[in-house]
């Protein structure tokens, strides 16, 4: 079955740089808001860069805060697009998608802690586990850019430490995400990549 990806238009500035991510795989993604599309293709990535609350109200215009819940191929939140698989932000007080439970919250700042959160961090895998999106990733550096994140729980795959811990990696059924930028972080993001359209 040919592979057929496409991007979530979340309005978010990363959009180009995932998909150069993808194409250096050899694999080619469109941008799209269209539901025929996105319904059509095998793999589902929401991206994000900056505000919940923006990017939430682009998916509601576009009605993609409907239809998202519906699909039933793999989904992958990045970054922003990670938190807004959860119930709810904190950033604006915004009602998000409820696809995983819980709240993404300010990451404290405790004296020597600087929010946000940029630069390259190591992914703690959490014990026994064995989820195929962390092949490979256990202890591995990737890049974050970020002031809010969501605690860990029991849909977290991997942490990752900048004063508290926090969900780096998290998956329940269908929907996966990543609070850090695969498209920025070398060959470990390549990889997250790669475990990502090998599942169906």
């Amino acid at each position: 079955m040919t592979t057929r990806v496409v991007l979530l238009d979340s309005g978010g500035a990363n959009l180009g740089s995932v998909q150069a991510a993808f194409a250096r795989l050899g694999v080619p993604v469109s941008v799209t808001s269209e539901p025929n599309v996105i319904l059509d293709s095998t793999h589902v990535v929401l991206p994000g860069v900056g505000s919940a609350a923006v990017c939430m109200a682009k998916l509601r215009k576009n009605g993609l805060d409907k239809l998202i819940p519906r699909l039933t191929q793999p989904l992958l939140g990045i970054c922003v697009g990670l938190q807004l698989l959860f119930e709810r932000s904190e950033e604006g007080e915004t009602e998000c998608l409820g696809l995983l439970q819980g709240e993404v919250r300010l990451i404290p700042a405790p004296p020597g802690i600087r929010v946000p959160h940029m630069g390259w961090n190591r992914l703690e895998a959490m014990p026994g586990s064995t989820h195929p999106l962390m092949n490979g990733l256990g202890g591995a550096f990737v890049y974050f850019v970020h002031s809010y994140a969501a605690s860990p729980s029991l849909d977290t795959l991997a942490t990752c430490a900048h004063g508290t811990s926090f969900s780096a990696v998290v998956a329940k059924g269908r929907v996966m995400g990543a609070q850090f930028h695969p498209e920025r972080s070398s060959t470990a993001g390549a990889r997250l990549f790669r475990n990502f359209l090998a599942l169906s």
